[in-house]
């Protein structure tokens, strides 16, 4: 595999890691139809886990089928597929070699009155299951967040230890955060930022809004324009050690294909790496879904 001079300009700012761990985000950047560009898509599916099966298949009920989603990610040539511990082994061995994979190792679920999540796989899993990295949540703003970014700090480590990379969902909630808050610019950015801090190799976090929440903050913020999606973007890129680390931004909830498409090419404008989009493409027909994820890389691609 030739790596391209970007990709290998991004791995130039992961000075501490092995040549395995390397080889892994090359592994990612080098896949599908971005292959090269600096620019990732992701299909995660984590869904049922975090809302339910039905919730988040009965739109598309050949989506209960885990060897949908794997073929999905391969078929619109997208880096990786992310997700549970059961999902990628019910289709490890089918496609084993095809598509990068990043196991998710710790889940919640929608019955929780807490706001954390439970450990539910393991480095030795990822590496069994032939995967590039791991795939970690936490909650600033959460009162276990603490917990969370010590069960994180376990896990990377062992994971860079043996080659691995690692990938953080960071989305504030809880606390002190109001609603509107969780989307504020200056929580995302703080909270990308704490990623970034933590040695995650790929952040993804939400798209902000404008709103600034922290009356600490508003000083700083003040006199700057957040109009946009794309310089609010560009914010949130600046705050992963400046632009030294991957980050990518989440599809979130069920929206129309205009709404997706702004927001891709929004990510693309303000720098950042890409998205990881799942129920807004999963949940549609496999053809939708395809048209819809050829455009998001030709939004990447400077091509739409």
């Amino acid at each position: 595999m030739s790596i391209t001079p970007t990709v290998k300009a991004i791995l130039a700012n992961y000075e501490s890691d092995n040549p395995g761990t390397k080889g892994n985000i090359a592994r990612m950047l080098m896949q599908g139809r971005l292959g090269g560009t600096g620019k990732m898509v992701i299909l995660p599916v984590d869904q049922g886990f975090e809302h339910g099966p039905a919730r988040s298949f009965a739109p598309n009920p050949e989506a209960y089928d885990p060897h949908y989603h794997y073929q999905l990610a391969i078929d619109a040539g997208l880096s990786a597929y992310a997700a549970p511990l059961g999902m990628l082994e019910a289709g490890a061995d089918t496609f084993a070699g095809q598509i990068p994979t990043i196991l998710k190792v710790n889940s919640s679920n929608s019955w929780a009155t807490g706001i954390n999540q439970a450990v539910t796989g393991g480095v030795d899993d990822a590496l069994r299951l032939g995967c590039a990295a791991i795939g970690f949540t936490i909650y600033p703003g959460a009162d276990d967040v603490f917990d969370m970014m010590e069960e994180f700090r376990e896990l990377a480590a062992e994971a860079k230890s043996v080659g691995l990379a690692t990938v953080l969902w960071s989305y504030p909630r809880g606390g002190m955060l109001s609603k509107e808050g969780e989307l504020a610019l200056d929580v995302g950015a703080y909270a990308a930022h704490m990623a970034a801090l933590l040695g995650a190799h790929i952040i993804k976090v939400k798209l902000p809004s404008a709103h600034i929440e922290q009356k600490d903050a508003q000083k700083a913020y003040a006199g700057g324009d957040w109009s946009t999606q794309d310089k609010r973007v560009a914010h949130v890129v600046k705050s992963c050690l400046n632009g030294r680390r991957l980050v990518v931004f989440s599809g979130g909830a069920t929206k129309g294909t205009d709404a997706v498409f702004d927001d891709a090419v929004a990510i693309r404008d303000g720098g950042g790496n890409g998205s990881i989009i799942g129920r807004n493409t999963f949940q549609r027909p496999r053809a939708e879904a395809l048209a819809m994820l050829d455009k998001i890389v030709d939004i990447y691609l400077g091509k739409a």
